[in-house]
Formats: structure tokens, sequence, C-alpha cells
């Protein structure tokens, strides 16, 4: 399959702008042009611009990020974030803080769109394969369907041939539908990405049921090679439960995937686990090839994107004003805790800064980290239910439609509302 080059163009005010259904960004300036047929050798406008990709005569969208550190002599490296369902690239990215994380870290960001029609319009889903439209949360019957394996494989392929990137630094984040869109491509055995991250949504194939028990389907994930993973969950999360059941396409829980994604990786060693103000990050062990899996458990969390806590945020403060260590501060606020002879660790990092440290150290060989160990009193699998997007954006007073500018994302607004 030919794959064309990036065809779009950089909007002046891009930070304001939704990516709208069937929006096809031709009619390119003469130095942007110039710029994707080089590659490398131009610099260009720093902010969000729109992007379209054309397979075979059907245009895909998207969103890219650059930074102000992009001048086109310089190959900087790149994260893929992929939105959930009933979203869109503008709204992940209000969402993920991709894009201010990365105009301080100095790297691109590509945030793809999928095929399926959402919800609401301007909204959009992945077509995750070996789950059926009549398993989602989207409308039965949704426009789309396209084959997003191929659209993503293309799509990083076109970024590295146009864009002044790094090949070896190539990453990607998902979030809820979009972190299982992830795992499926990972799992069908491409290996673009040398790390990926997931908010809400690592699976390791898909579930199949054996003896009453559900698990990962072996056969329906054969990464090409250990491959480095971080991923978060709330085991308060209602949309893909901590715990397991709830959609078709979920059922067996965050702690099995984790499990599977060790075995996966071939990792070894026991696991360690560390907590500070409700969230359990644990160590497990070494893996293949320098691989690391990590993952963090939010006591309190639920499908919204993590943040810090008010208590977590106040630790911080006072770590700024005292100028003394941080790890020293977090030590302190986590003296009651049953691990507090352990190393504590620092809750204040949002999942993006976190992913991105993570990313930074793929090539590494050492201490990894896996699932925190379920809680007796953990939700039994079957009594987690999937809120759609419209129903939870009711109760939570928010729009599935996020176009905050980059000031309002961690304020509480523009978090919630996909799936």
């Amino acid at each position: 399959m030919d794959f064309a080059r990036v065809a779009g163009h950089f909007s002046r005010n891009p930070v304001s702008r939704t990516i709208a259904a069937g929006v096809v960004f031709l009619g390119l300036t003469a130095s942007f042009d110039a710029a994707l047929a080089a590659g490398c050798g131009q610099a260009m406008p720093q902010g969000r611009h729109s992007i379209s990709f054309d397979i075979d005569g059907v245009s895909r969208s998207g969103v890219t990020f650059i930074p102000s550190a992009y001048d086109g002599t310089k190959k900087l490296p790149v994260v893929f974030d992929f939105h959930g369902s009933n979203s869109n690239p503008d709204g992940q990215l209000n969402r993920s803080s991709w894009d201010k994380v990365a105009e301080k870290k100095g790297f691109v960001v590509v945030a793809l769109q999928g095929s399926l029609s959402g919800k609401n319009p301007g909204t959009f889903a992945w077509n995750v394969p070996f789950v059926p439209v009549s398993q989602t949360i989207i409308p039965t019957g949704a426009q789309g369907g396209l084959d997003e394996i191929s659209f993503i494989q293309q799509a990083v392929k076109t970024v590295k041939q146009d864009l002044c990137v790094d090949p070896a630094r190539v990453y990607a984040s998902g979030y809820s539908g979009g972190g299982r869109m992830l795992s499926a491509y990972i799992c069908s055995g491409r290996d673009e990405f040398a790390g990926a991250g997931f908010v809400h949504s690592l699976r390791a194939g898909r579930p199949v049921e054996v003896d009453g028990k559900w698990m990962p389907d072996a056969a329906n994930c054969t990464p090409s090679r250990p491959i480095s993973i971080v991923a978060f969950a709330g085991e308060k999360d209602n949309q893909n439960p901590y715990a397991g059941g709830g959609n078709a396409y979920w059922q067996y829980g965050f702690k099995t995937a984790v499990q599977r994604w060790t075995q996966l990786d071939g990792c070894n060693g026991k696991g360690d686990t560390r907590a500070a103000d409700g969230v359990t990050y644990s160590l497990y062990g070494t893996c293949k090839n320098g691989a690391r899996v990590a993952a963090y458990v939010f006591a309190n969390g639920t499908h919204d994107w993590p943040r810090p806590g008010k208590s977590s945020q106040a630790v911080m403060a006072a770590a700024k004003a005292s100028g003394s260590d941080m790890a020293q501060v977090v030590s302190v606020s986590a003296s009651n805790s049953a691990s507090a002879a352990k190393p504590a660790v620092d809750m204040n990092v949002d999942p993006a800064t976190r992913m991105w440290e993570f990313f930074g150290k793929t090539d590494s060989t050492d201490v990894i980290a896996t699932a925190a160990p379920a809680k007796a009193s953990a939700a039994k699998p079957g009594t987690g239910v999937a809120l759609d997007c419209a129903t939870e954006a009711e109760t939570q007073g928010t729009s599935c439609i996020s176009s905050q500018p980059i000031n309002m994302r961690r304020s509480g607004q523009g978090v919630q509302g996909a799936l």
C-alpha cells in the first residue's frame, strides 16, 4: 500500500480549533511543502497544526504539535497520542497535556484520529481489531470502520520520513479506547514504538473465558519483541474496571494485563511495592532486551486522566518553598504508610510527564515495575458497568468535545468525557 506524504497546512491559530469529521487539509503553502519534502532542513512554526494523511484516496486526519525547539536540524523524539472513544485529537491533547510536556522537553507530538464516528458531532473512536461495534460504547452502525493498524503503521512511517524526528525515539501513549487500540497495534507484531504508555486502557489480547475465568487470548497478542510498558489505572474506574468485568471488550482486570506483559517481555524478579498519597507503584524485576514494565495504581482513581491530589500539591508547594529535595519531602508524607521503610516516590507528576521520564530509560536494564497486588476488597469481575460518553459528561458537567486552550488543561476542565 502506497502512503502519501503528510498533506496539510499550519494554522496560525490552531489551539482553539477542533477537528471536524470529514475535513481534508490540503492546499499546502510552498514553505510547508518544502519542509515536509526535506524532512530535516527547515524550521516550522511552534504550536498545534492540522494534518491529514491520504491512503489510497481515503483521507485520515490528525493534529501535530511542533515545539519551539524544532529547528529542522536536530532530530527530535516523537510521541503518538491516541484519543479515547467519543473524543478527537485536540480533545486528547487537552486531556493529556502531551503538548505541554513536549514544549518543555523538546519533542514532537502526533495525535491521530480514529475512523469510527462517535456519539457526538466531531468525536471519533478507534476500530479496534476483534471488537465489533455492537460491543463498544459508540453508536451501532457508526460510520467508518477502516483498517487502523495499516493507518497507524503508515502514519508513523510518514512522520519519520517527513519531519525531523529521531526514528529510534518514537513512542506512543493511549487513553481508554486509544490505549486499547495501541495495545492491539503492539500485539499485532508492529515494532515502530520504542516504548508505550497506557492510561486506563492496558490490554494484552482480546478477553477469553477459560474455566470461568477471564484472561488474555495468548494467540491474539504476539509482539515482535519485548517492549517497555508503563500503565496507569484507577481502582474506582467504572468504565474499564480495575478488577475486570465491564464491557465485552474489557473483562479481565488491570493486574492480569500487566502480569501478562511481564510474561511477554520475559521479566523476572519479585515485586517491590512503594506507595504514597493513595498511589501504589510496584517494582517487578528485569526484562529481556532492556525492556521495562511499570504501573501506577490510584486507590481513588476513576476513569478520569489522573491528576495530583490536593495533598500531593501541598507537599510539592512545601518542597518548593523550603528548597528541600522532593524525594525527602514525599518520604515524610508517606511516613504513616505500611511501606514507609521503603523508598518513597514523587506522586505529584501526572502521567504524561511520568511516561516521558520512563521513555527516556527504555534502553536501560535497571529495576522495573508491575501492578500492585489486588486488595482483598477489590470488586469482583462483572460488577463494573461502563458509562457512555453522554452519561459521563452529564454527571461531571463536561462536554465530550474538548477545545479548551492550553492553560485550562490542568484546571480540571476538559479531562473527562472520553472512553
